[in-house]
């Protein structure tokens, strides 16, 4: 009777919110700051993956902590109040709270900008783990007895599969249906507008 109650995890960048303005913008102030030329409109064409995996395109592999560490202290002043919500991101908690169940955050992104993204929209999860990327993932996902995980990227697929969760996919990221489906995907959304009705449909098969 304990597993019950479902556990949803949430990806945060492209799933709960479209970080690309805030993001492109963090990585043009990077590159004023430092004087290193950054595509930031490539860069914000493959989100998802750790931020050292997209700085090593930029700088030498020797100050990407560096620039890591300077990365995210100018993310809050930069970044937090140009992100939006994704279209049907307070839906989808929603309707895992009015289900029963809990709604969890598992990312890649800096915790603490994490829930500084978060708090800016009012979106309340139950609880936002962050600094895990792909398989990473299912350490969180298992700790919270996750019992689905929704992302939009093959790593949150990877992640899923990992911890033996359901893998919900949006294709609202870098990945478009093929690739999520290829990955393993076990559910395919266009995007979170579709995710209440597919929970009322997934829970009454699920008991």
């Amino acid at each position: 009777m304990a597993r019950m109650a479902l556990t949803v995890g949430f990806d945060l960048d492209m799933t709960l919110i479209d970080s690309r303005p805030g993001i492109r913008a963090c990585y043009q102030a990077l590159s004023e700051r430092t004087g290193t030329y950054i595509d930031a409109d490539l860069a914000v064409t493959r989100l998802g993956p750790p931020l050292a995996e997209e700085l090593i395109n930029w700088f030498p592999a020797g100050k990407i902590q560096v620039m890591a560490d300077l990365y995210r202290e100018m993310y809050p002043s930069i970044a937090i109040a140009a992100t939006p919500a994704m279209t049907g991101a307070r839906e989808a908690i929603a309707a895992v709270r009015e289900a029963g169940g809990r709604a969890i955050v598992v990312t890649a992104k800096y915790e603490p900008n994490a829930k500084l993204h978060l708090a800016h929209l009012g979106i309340e999860p139950d609880a936002v783990i962050g600094d895990l990327w792909a398989e990473q993932k299912a350490e969180a996902l298992r700790e919270h007895d996750a019992g689905v995980y929704v992302g939009d990227h093959v790593g949150d697929v990877r992640g899923a599969r990992a911890a033996g969760a359901l893998s919900v996919a949006v294709a609202t990221g870098p990945c478009p249906e093929e690739e999520l489906r290829a990955a393993g995907a076990d559910v395919v959304l266009t995007d979170l507008t579709e995710f209440p009705r597919w929970l009322s449909d997934y829970r009454p098969a699920r008991a």
